[in-house]
């Protein structure tokens, strides 16, 4: 028991001095901190004037200049007018500028006018109207009478806004009739000399012969040919105002120099018109079917002079014109039968390309023909060359 008291006084005194440690601790001295140095501040000094100003603005590099063309407008043909006996008739395509922008018939009027109608699938506006309507304007030059009209395109502002897309225009529509006709019947067979057969020797025809290309649609700019070439060549008479003309080519001749009676020479179509160069040689050339009466076409298959070293042809052909209304036994056409005019055969003969007379007619400007059962006709005549052929030798 002594023991166990003992133990016990010990572990309390053991105790009550580790607290009296823990409680009482030796004070701590905080040791006041150094004053600071103040900081100083100051302006560092300028070695120069301080320039200063304010940005420009910014420049944008130079734009490439590209490649450009102005177009002028070109004018569109969008009016057409058809000068007939007693009145015109005058057709204006709803493009009528050409830019694609369609127009009211509404805003256009012949003179005081308005238009007759429209044809919805050609896009056209029709005007009808006799010569002396419409506001028409007579004047007469040397040998025509001459009806003009204006064709007037006022713009109205394109539904409730104020824009409008085509300008204002005005037209100016002409029809041009000769001063002088042939007023006479040729059934009555009148005693005097029929206008049309004294006027033609004041007047020239124009004749035309010129070298085409394989489809006929344009002149042929080269003259060189290889041996068996088809030359295509063309025989055309302008009419003018003129009642309607037949065009012949009533001969034709190939010569090695530009002189027409030098030789060798060689008659291709003779015997007034017939071609012969197919009959003596056996070539392919021939006369085409006939597509207009003031335009004849023929084909002569390409050939060179035997003595020739140049190769060149000088083709010179004699041309007639006579009206399409003269019509008897003695003329021949390119679809018709031939037969009862003669064949190439004799001098007498016709062929496709001109015509078969009795008897031979003379040269000169105008010729003219007369029978007892038909009346006076009037034939024109001219002699052209064609710029010379070179005709080059195939190689094998």
């Amino acid at each position: 028991m002594t023991m166990k008291w003992t133990a016990v006084s010990l572990v309390a005194v053991a105790t009550l001095c580790h607290l009296c440690n823990a409680q009482y601790n030796k004070p701590v001295y905080n040791k006041p901190n150094a004053p600071q140095e103040p900081v100083m501040q100051y302006k560092e000094p300028v070695e120069g004037p301080l320039l200063w100003t304010y940005p420009e603005d910014p420049v944008d590099p130079p734009k490439p200049e590209a490649p450009f063309v102005p177009h002028s407008p070109v004018p569109a043909v969008t009016v057409a007018v058809a000068c007939r006996e007693m009145d015109a008739r005058v057709e204006v395509k709803k493009d009528m500028f050409g830019t694609g922008q369609l127009i009211d018939a509404a805003d256009l009027t012949l003179g005081s006018c308005a238009a007759l109608g429209e044809d919805p699938a050609m896009q056209v506006v029709i005007f009808e109207t006799d010569l002396h309507q419409c506001d028409s304007r007579l004047s007469m030059s040397a040998d025509s009478l001459i009806y003009s009209f204006t064709l007037n395109y006022n713009p109205r502002a394109i539904g409730n806004t104020p824009v409008v897309r085509t300008s204002g225009a005005a037209v100016t529509v002409e029809c041009h009739y000769p001063r002088n006709h042939n007023v006479s019947s040729l059934p009555l067979d009148p005693i005097w000399t029929p206008f049309a057969a004294t006027k033609v020797s004041d007047e020239l025809l124009y004749f035309d012969l010129v070298i085409m290309t394989d489809d006929w649609k344009f002149e042929r700019p080269s003259y060189q040919y290889f041996l068996g070439d088809m030359v295509n060549i063309e025989a055309t008479v302008k009419q003018y105002f003129h009642v309607p003309l037949r065009v012949f080519v009533d001969s034709c001749t190939a010569t090695m120099v530009p002189d027409l009676n030098a030789t060798p020479k060689y008659n291709f179509i003779e015997n007034y018109g017939c071609m012969v160069d197919g009959l003596l040689t056996g070539s392919a050339s021939k006369f085409l079917p006939r597509q207009k009466d003031n335009t004849l076409q023929f084909q002569l298959e390409a050939f060179r002079f035997q003595a020739s070293t140049t190769g060149l042809l000088y083709i010179t052909c004699n041309l007639k014109a006579t009206s399409v209304a003269f019509g008897c036994n003695e003329w021949t056409e390119m679809s018709g039968d031939n037969g009862v005019c003669g064949s190439c055969g004799n001098a007498g003969g016709g062929g496709g390309g001109s015509w078969g007379p009795s008897n031979p007619m003379s040269k000169g400007r105008k010729t003219r023909m007369a029978s007892e059962a038909q009346p006076e006709v009037v034939v024109w005549e001219t002699t052209i060359a064609l710029k010379p052929l070179e005709i080059f030798q195939r190689t094998a």
